[in-house]
């Protein structure tokens, strides 16, 4: 077996564990709770079921058409730029696991944008329910993303002197996301403190193979 074939088997079993890993705990989330209820696990570790149309991390930005219509083309580039990295056979099996959890955790949000709507009954007042397709709550690429894991690590309120929102409840990282999401943040942090210099190659890797194929070749 040749390294580019070990590194790419590899790297597909990974890349899908973690799509099965992100969307076993949405269903199972979405299929037991109600949007809003909450599961305490300890004081600063809750399982709360939150749905939103937006990015990671439920940043909301533009339209949700639009928003899904990037991610496909988004996570499209990334796949096929990541193939063609594994098939290069020049960078790490590291590298490529890395780049891997950031496709695979864009994936994840992805599945919901493109079928949740689909395939679900509203998670609203009511435990959601398999529909069969076309009876769900939205339709294609309007599904709402499924986040549950939160955080409240520090609980308190801002001090009576405090020139901004004095006196009111402050929560220390209170955003809440999900396995796709920590992929991504994963991903990016390792490509930043231990990839910097492999990623900005494989950029030009691509770049020069790109313009090299895009270059006209003349016979002398």
């Amino acid at each position: 077996m040749t390294r580019s074939t070990k590194t790419s088997l590899l790297t597909t079993a990974f890349v899908l564990l973690l799509l099965v890993i992100d969307q076993a705990s949405k269903i199972w989330v979405k299929t037991t709770m109600i949007e809003g209820e909450m599961h305490e696990i300890t004081s600063w570790f809750k399982i709360y079921f939150v749905e939103n149309e937006g990015m990671a991390y439920g940043i909301t930005l533009g339209s949700k058409l639009l928003l899904t219509l990037f991610r496909l083309v988004a996570m499209g580039a990334g796949v096929y730029y990541l193939a063609r990295l594994v098939r290069s056979a020049r960078f790490s099996l590291g590298f490529c696991l890395t780049l891997g959890l950031v496709i695979a955790g864009g994936l994840g949000n992805v599945i919901d944008c493109l079928f949740y709507g689909e395939v679900f009954s509203a998670s609203r007042g009511a435990v959601a329910q398999f529909v069969s397709w076309g009876q769900g709550y939205g339709t294609f690429l309007h599904g709402k993303v499924v986040d549950m894991l939160y955080f409240p690590l520090i609980e308190t309120t801002y001090p009576t002197w405090s020139p901004f929102h004095a006196g009111e409840p402050f929560v220390f990282f209170s955003p809440i996301f999900n396995f796709a999401d920590a992929c991504i943040s994963v991903g990016v942090a390792l490509l930043l403190l231990c990839y910097r210099r492999t990623f900005a190659e494989a950029l030009e890797s691509l770049s020069t193979s790109r313009t090299a194929k895009d270059t006209p070749h003349t016979e002398e």
